[in-house]
């Protein structure tokens, strides 16, 4: 019998879901969503500066280079976390 259809199956993809649940419950990933959705802002805000979409690329590249690092240092310091080397 092939392993794709023994009984472990079904098990495997229960535990698949659960930790897809771990992860969107995990810090980390809330921390990747939400600066995912400032590089979005900015990359709106500079494409119509600029007349045309500028890219996700170039709006992530700018964004890290120009405002990740007291975007993050705020966003913990709001938190009343320890900041993030």
């Amino acid at each position: 019998m092939s392993s794709t259809t023994s009984p472990q199956a079904p098990a495997k993809l229960s535990t698949e879901g659960h930790n897809a649940d771990l992860v969107k419950d995990s810090l980390l990933y809330r921390e990747f969503l939400a600066e995912r959705d400032e590089i979005l802002r900015h990359k709106w805000i500079e494409s119509e500066k600029a007349g045309h979409d500028i890219g996700f690329e170039k709006a992530l590249l700018d964004w890290i280079l120009r405002y990740r690092s007291n975007w993050r240092l705020q966003r913990h310091q709001d938190a009343g976390l320890s900041p993030l080397v």
